[in-house]
């Protein structure tokens, strides 16, 4: 293989992400020549319209996946909270990297953290899941939906006169910009969006070259994690049009996973554990679906896919 190109969106985080890949790759085949290919996705180019209205997270790799496809990029670099459940036939994520820090984080004015904010704060995030999140811990908190790249919504503190945002810390952390962060949110506080902190690779399922070149940069237990996460959430027929979230954790052999599903004015939010073996991942993912529809998440989906 002369060049191996990698697609990815156009954002910084993006770019950082995909040549982090890169790099990894060069360190690996010290002979290999990478490309960077942009393209530019619905998701990059209507910033001004919620993903809930345009498609939810699809939006941000279909082109990229339809260039796959054709041929015109080898692989993809994804953020793996951004990829649908449901993928093209031909396709597959054949690598989930090492999984960066997966919790949320505020930015605020005068570095305040979420129990020192004002009453009636405003808070700046495009996520339904972490916006159920914050009205279930402040009733009283006035969300304002923004979109953007990352350092789009942060500058939206002072240009929206927000009181801060909350933004994924794995952006942040490989953007260099932790100095700007007010609070690390505990996972027991504001549980993450399936697969958040952990980057996939996306691949055709008959590049059998391909799927040797890149195998090294899979993480076990990142993978068994993100994977359980997408397991629950594709049970729930769920993505950003709707609150859910979903945290596992691996120990050892043992896998804990957690989920949660809200409504949307974060009044009520079911959530659940289970625990097992690691090797019986999906298994759990559809248990724990299970048991937040029988505890009456099915409902508030219903309501919400309904409204």
């Amino acid at each position: 293989m002369d060049i191996l190109r990698i697609g990815t969106r156009g954002s910084a985080l993006a770019l950082k992400q995909a040549h982090w890949v890169a790099d990894r790759l060069k360190e690996k085949r010290p002979g290999m020549i990478t490309e960077i290919t942009v393209i530019k996705t619905r998701g990059d180019i209507m910033q001004n319209v919620s993903l809930a209205t345009i498609g939810g997270k699809g939006v941000f790799v279909k082109e990229i996946e339809e260039a796959l496809l054709r041929g015109a990029i080898d692989i993809a670099v994804h953020s793996m909270k951004d990829v649908p459940v449901e993928l093209p036939e031909e396709l597959e994520i054949g690598v989930i990297t090492e999984r960066e820090d997966p919790r949320d984080v505020l930015i605020s004015r005068e570095n305040r953290k979420i129990e020192d904010l004002p009453k009636k704060a405003r808070i700046g995030t495009g996520s339904l899941r972490r916006g159920l999140q914050l009205r279930n811990l402040m009733p009283d908190i006035e969300i304002v939906s923004i979109r953007g790249n990352l350092d789009t919504r942060i500058k939206k503190i002072k240009t929206d006169d927000l009181d801060g945002v909350v933004v994924a810390a794995a952006g942040i952390k490989r953007m260099g910009w932790g100095e700007s962060v007010s609070q690390f949110i505990p996972v027991e506080v504001m549980m993450p969006s399936p697969g958040q902190g952990a980057l996939g690779i996306e691949l055709r399922k008959d590049d059998a070259e391909m799927k040797n070149i890149v195998s090294f940069l899979n993480h076990g237990a990142s993978s068994i994690e993100a994977m359980a996460e997408r397991v629950f959430l594709k049970e729930l027929g769920g993505g950003c049009q709707v609150p859910i979230a979903a945290y596992g954790k691996k120990h050892g052999d043992e896998l804990i996973l957690k989920g949660l599903v809200g409504s949307l004015d974060g009044r009520i939010v079911v959530m659940d554990e289970v625990r097992g073996s690691c090797e019986e991942w999906e298994k759990l993912g559809k248990i724990l679906a299970k048991n937040i529809e029988s505890r009456g998440g099915r409902e508030i989906l219903e309501e919400i896919y309904n409204s």
